[in-house]
């Protein structure tokens, strides 16, 4: 059976949320995924067949342990299937929610000169009630620029469940050399 890491960097916990999706999902091809928090893999890359690499943006970037985990494992990376995917607000937008389109998957990529098999990105969720005071007048100052909602008491999911499955199942397949 392929070893499967499924690696994550989450700051309010969508990420970590999408890619419990992502395990089930594979569980369900019969596929068992070991999931990290980034800050807790201790392991070498190079153990592992297929590496899943999820991050969130923050103020347009990746957290930088995600950087430091491609630039410091670049080798391995070349050596085993990789996966990245990328979950920020930006992705809500019809225009930014491919990988293709989204500006921070393509400035991270850009950056890091990282060329993961296969790519995706998420909308995130909205939860102003999460947000200490600082962050919680960034983000609505960004939200107002791009045009989000800037009050709210409720939480939105932007998150297209739908779409994490299909990107699970797409996985899978590649990992089963199924086309």
């Amino acid at each position: 059976m392929p070893r499967i890491a499924l690696i994550y960097s989450s700051i309010d916990g969508q990420t970590k949320k999408i890619c419990s999706r992502l395990e089930t999902v594979l569980q369900s091809w019969q596929l068992q995924p070991e999931v990290f928090s980034i800050a807790e893999f201790d392991k070498s890359v190079s153990e592992f067949d297929t590496i899943i690499l999820g991050g969130s943006v923050r103020y347009g970037k990746h957290h930088k342990l995600v950087q430091e985990f491609v630039e410091k494992n670049r080798k391995e990376l070349e050596q085993v299937y990789t996966v990245f995917f990328s979950v920020n607000l930006v992705a809500r937008n019809e225009d930014k929610n491919t990988p293709e389109t989204n500006p921070y998957l393509q400035k991270f990529l850009k950056e890091t000169d990282w060329k993961p098999d296969f790519s995706g990105v998420f909308a995130g969720q909205l939860d102003y009630s999460k947000y200490g005071f600082w962050d919680k007048l960034m983000i609505k100052l960004i939200m107002k620029l791009t045009h989000g909602p800037t009050k709210t008491e409720t939480a939105i999911e932007y998150t297209q469940w739908e779409r994490v499955q299909e990107f699970g199942q797409e996985i899978a397949r590649s990992i089963h050399g199924m086309p």
